[in-house]
């Protein structure tokens, strides 16, 4: 079977396929599974030239790369790596929760430009201990975050489609009614069309002018623009980002905000994870060229 590489493969996956799995760059004919690693992914255009083609095995749990109802029409088999990154990007959420709260990066750049000594004390920020966070998307990773908060005395609320049965956290009816309602706004839905600017201009403004956003999910899921017009204008009190609009760039005005922690999408690159990662997406392409079938198959 022939098997065709997508997107820049990740060291942990590379290292797992040598020597067992030779990978095509270009498309051919006889190519029957898409190894994904992220954009530019697999659009309906090059499932359609590819007749042969029979599953597509994603790096990562977000599989908004893919064209997923493209592939379910033609009866083409999708499948992700969830789970095993569940913590580690819960840890970066409350990692830029905190940072973003505290203002530990700013901190950083206050004593190393020598401000402490030529100025005095940074200036006070916010605690995280006893605030209110909405968390947008109470999926996996969502629940791992609010775990993790309840540690810190965090009262929880949420808004997914539909509420969670037996979840003890309060549940908004919509992502504004959530935003107004509590200090820090927490981005952890799925991405893809059905997501695209979920979090626009009335939700960040209903967080407020004391307001935190923080997003380790996709780029694509808030409105940019409004978000830095908000930061920006002292609409918004501060951001905590991993993930963007058009990822490897970022705005230079983004950039240039002390009220914003920027990671560059790093919300599950550990070792540990990424290895993890890798080898269940090893797995499902095994299992696949095995039995026919994927282990982890998106639902």
């Amino acid at each position: 079977m022939a098997i065709l590489a997508v997107g820049s493969l990740e060291p942990s996956l590379e290292m797992e396929l040598a020597g067992r799995y030779p990978l095509l760059r270009e498309p051919v004919a006889e190519v029957t599974v898409i190894l994904c690693g992220g954009r530019p992914g697999v659009d309906a255009a090059l499932m359609d030239a590819l007749p042969n083609l029979a599953a597509i095995v994603n790096f990562g749990a977000g599989v908004d790369a893919i064209d997923v109802p493209a592939a379910r029409q033609r009866g083409i088999g999708v499948s992700n790596t969830p789970d095993v990154l569940n913590d580690t990007v819960a840890d970066t959420a409350l990692g830029l929760i905190l940072d973003t709260m505290r203002g530990f990066g700013a901190a950083d750049r206050y004593v190393r430009a020598g401000r402490w000594a030529a100025e005095g004390p940074f200036p006070y920020t916010r605690d995280v201990s006893g605030s209110t966070v909405g968390i947008l998307g109470l999926g996996r990773i969502g629940s791992a975050i609010a775990t993790r908060l309840l540690g810190f005395g965090c009262a929880i609320a949420y808004h997914n489609r539909h509420p969670v049965a037996g979840s003890p956290y309060r549940y908004a009816a919509s992502p504004v009614e959530l935003a107004e309602s509590v200090d820090v706004l927490v981005v952890a839905t799925a991405g893809g069309p059905d997501t695209t600017r979920l979090v626009d201009r009335a939700v960040l403004t209903g967080l407020g002018p004391r307001g935190y956003l923080v997003n380790i999910a996709r780029g694509s899921v808030v409105d940019q623009d409004a978000l830095i017009d908000l930061l920006a204008s002292g609409g918004l009190a501060g951001a905590g980002l991993d993930v963007y609009a058009h990822e490897p760039h970022v705005p230079a005005v983004l950039r240039e905000l002390d009220n914003v922690v920027l990671l560059p999408h790093v919300g599950s690159a550990t070792a540990r994870t990424r290895t993890a990662m890798a080898r269940l997406a090893v797995r499902n392409l095994e299992e696949f060229l095995t039995t026919g079938r994927l282990v982890t198959p998106v639902s």
